[in-house]
């Protein structure tokens, strides 16, 4: 489920740094989430210069970059999560991208698992089976 976009204007990274970014993106989201990291989806959105507007003016004018992210959470993470993602992705987007912290904006988006699918079933469903399964396994165990 853990799905991160970042919005960036065209032209503004080399694939390099593209590459980068969604890389080290997927790993944070595992590794803040303790998620196995095939569940986690990365993904640039370019943006024409003539179609983002920063401070009021276009960056075709300026040449203000101003990236925005925002990230998908299933509802019941605790904060302290998705605050160590919020500043995980703004570190990321300064370090490999080079810009502004202070211009960088970023938002989390939590979804009630009963509203999120996975290959077409509830996450909530998903989320009680491997639940029972754990705790089928712990018993077995000991």
């Amino acid at each position: 489920m853990p799905i991160v976009n970042f919005h960036l204007v065209a032209g503004s990274s080399t694939p390099e740094q593209d590459e980068c970014l969604l890389i080290r993106a997927s790993a944070l989201y595992a590794e803040v989430l303790a998620s196995p990291i095939e569940r986690v989806r990365a993904f640039i959105t370019l943006h024409d210069p003539e179609q983002f507007a920063v401070g009021g003016e276009l960056v075709s004018v300026s040449g203000d970059q101003a990236p925005f992210f925002d990230f998908i959470v299933l509802d019941g993470r605790p904060l302290d999560q998705r605050q160590l993602l919020m500043r995980g992705f703004t570190d990321l987007l300064v370090e490999v991208l080079g810009v502004r912290r202070e211009r960088v904006r970023g938002c989390c988006r939590r979804v009630p698992p009963e509203d999120w699918c996975i290959a077409g079933e509830p996450a909530s469903e998903l989320r009680r089976t491997e639940i029972e399964a754990r705790a089928a396994a712990a018993g077995k165990s000991a």
